[in-house]
């Protein structure tokens, strides 16, 4: 019987396009009144500035990119050195390890400079480069356990 009523107060309900300017907005009607549209948010048509880490990526994507150009598996240094040309003081870029503990070479570097709240983080894999933007660490690094 509950169901029977709940099926009944449902079925009395329909949705109704209204016309508000150039897009349809559904209203619900019910017992004979009409629910009206929420206003519509503004939306700023202006691109927003970008971050210093945004801005940065660009420049940093070039200096990883003519590395791995000539160098598909770069080392810790070469990281640094390519950071340093893409214009950061070597004491600001953080480099994962370029060997692992069992003596080997890594499959993929990576570099890192914190940029006020976020980090510009830049890989090379085999000659190939990804880019990162991705907030900092709640101590400041881009890293944990990187070389500075």
């Amino acid at each position: 019987m509950l169901l029977l009523s709940i099926g009944a107060g449902l079925s009395a309900c329909s949705l109704v396009a209204q016309e508000t300017g150039t897009k349809s907005v559904p209203s619900v009607l019910t017992s004979g009144s009409t629910t009206e549209p929420a206003e519509e948010a503004e939306v700023s048509e202006e691109p927003a500035e970008p971050t210093p880490a945004e801005a940065s990526k660009d420049r940093v994507r070039e200096e990883l990119e003519k590395l791995a150009a000539s160098s598909p598996r770069p080392n810790s240094s070469q990281m640094l050195a390519a950071m340093a040309e893409a214009g950061f003081a070597e004491s600001e870029v953080e480099v994962s390890a370029d060997i692992t503990p069992t003596g080997l070479a890594v499959d993929a570097i990576e570099a890192a400079v914190p940029l006020e709240d976020q980090c510009v983080i830049g890989q090379v894999r085999e000659g190939k480069v990804a880019m990162s933007v991705l907030p900092v660490l709640a101590d400041g690094d881009c890293f944990v356990g990187g070389e500075s």
